[in-house]
Order: C-alpha cells, then structure tokens, then sequence
C-alpha cells in the first residue's frame, strides 16, 4: 500500500500562492508587479534583493502584522516588466514611481541587500517621498573582486538555470529552520531570470558606489546586518553607519546575508520598535 502524501503546511500554501497576490501597477512608464497587505499607516515598502522577488519578504509578513505593506518586484525580478537598464538608479525611479502612483504619505523603505542600496539611492534622489529607511544586511560600496564566490558562480549558470543548481546551496544558504518551501520558491523565482540578466545587474552592482550619497541621506535610518554575513560584513556595516548621520545600527548576531528569513521575528521586532509606537527617534 502506497504511504499517503503529508498534508501541505500553512507555509507550503501560502509560498504556492504567493505569486497569485501580485498586482500590476505603472510606475512611471513600467508595469511593476507587487503584493500589498492591508493594515495601518504609515506603510512599510519592502524592497528585496539581487535574484530575490517579493517573496523574499513572505516570511517577514505575519511578523509585521496589522502595519499596511508594500512589496513591489524589481524590474526584471518576478512578475515586474524587465525595462531598459539595470542600475541602482534605475531601480530607485521605479520605486519612487510606485510611491507616487500609490500615493504613499512618505513610507519607510525596507531594504535588503541590492534592496537596501536602492533604498539609499531613493532617499538622497527623492528626499521628500520617505518617511524612514531600513537597511537590512547591505553596503554603500560592494568590493566584490575578480574570483569572489558571486562572481564565479554567476558567471558559470547557464540558461535554462535550473532550480536545483548546487549555485542555490551558497546562494541561499541560512539558518537551519528556513521552510524549504520558501527555498524552493526562491530558486524558482531566480531561475526565470535569464543568465545574461544576472550578469547585467551583477555588473551594475559592482560599479555601485553610494558613499556620496549616504552621507546626504536625512531621514530616520535603521542598519540591520547579520553577524555571520559573507557578502557585507562588519567594515561595510561600520562604513555605512558612518555615512549616514544619526542612523542606528544593529546586529543579528546568528544570521547571515538574510536575518529576515534565518530570524524574521527579531527583524519585525526591531523595525516596529524604530518605527512603530514605541518610536525611537
């Protein structure tokens, strides 16, 4: 007698239907897609990172309940149309037409790596459209050499990427506990984006250099980094704080690139305590 499949977990189903809430919206000449969730103002416009989609965020949602979100795919990431350019900048006009389009009342931007140096983009370029940043395990300038492990794993995928590429295993490492539900759902979600597209905004990321930009950067600023982070570790985090006048920074401790879904509950619990009723600044 064959063995009856488990049923699927809460977390299974909500990562199978996660794609199914996206929205479409213009954003200034591009149609980018974007899951919202109802809730009290001001929002939260979570922005995620390299090869990511809004479901990097997935897990951080039940976390942040009852606060209204926003979490918008990058141009060329998911459900989001792919666009002419790939830089940091070009991502950063996108978000802002997105605020605007939505007539969001000056939202806190939520960034996660690539993520976080949009966020640092949109708020030296669009001063008046942001309430607050959260940087979340980024940097102002990547230094990643010639032969970095991300560079020699992006230069070796070939299209069709598959979703079990050993390349994941490094990629998406994290915690143990991270529902593998979700990591399918990642490595899918990555694995449509074609080859040369990682290559091209790898590129861009490369030649990013925010430090002049950090330092105009005005609104109230949260630095979360993880503590075991192999990309962005504690010089990028010491320079970025640095750079940015009067931000506050705190350690995951136990986390790597990704303490919002190694430890989702603490980084909910720091980002309402910065921004939320018990306000810190």
């Amino acid at each position: 007698m064959s063995q009856a499949a488990p049923e699927p977990t809460d977390q299974d189903i909500e990562q199978s239907t996660w794609a199914s809430r996206k929205r479409i919206v213009d954003a200034g000449g591009l149609d980018l897609a974007y899951v919202e969730v109802v809730g009290s103002e001001p929002p939260l416009v979570l922005v995620h990172g390299f090869t990511d989609t809004s479901r990097s965020f997935s897990l951080l949602v039940p976390h942040l309940s009852g606060r209204r979100l926003i979490i918008p795919d990058l141009r060329g990431h998911g459900g989001s149309q792919v666009g002419e350019g790939c830089s940091v900048a070009d991502f950063a006009d996108d978000i802002a037409g997105l605020i605007r389009r939505l007539r969001l009342d000056r939202p806190v931007v939520v960034g996660h790596s690539l993520g976080g140096m949009v966020s640092i983009a949109l708020a030296a370029q669009y001063p008046d459209l942001i309430g607050g940043l959260v940087i979340l395990a980024s940097a102002q300038k990547p230094d990643f050499r010639s032969h970095h492990q991300l560079i020699d794993g992006v230069a070796a995928l070939r299209d069709p990427i598959s979703p079990s590429d050993p390349f994941y295993d490094w990629w998406h490492a994290c915690q143990p506990g991270v529902p593998q539900a979700f990591l399918a759902g990642l490595a899918q979600d990555a694995s449509a984006i074609p080859a040369a597209r990682w290559r091209a905004i790898l590129e861009e990321i490369r030649r990013t250099d925010l430090t002049a930009a950090a330092r105009t950067v005005r609104v109230p600023t949260l630095i979360i980094a993880g503590g075991r982070d192999p990309l962005f570790g504690e010089a990028h985090q010491q320079a970025l704080s640095q750079a940015i006048i009067g931000s506050r920074l705190v350690w995951a401790r136990d986390c790597g690139h990704n303490p919002h879904w190694e430890d989702p509950a603490f980084v909910a619990a720091i980002i309402g305590r910065a921004f939320g009723n018990d306000d810190i600044w």
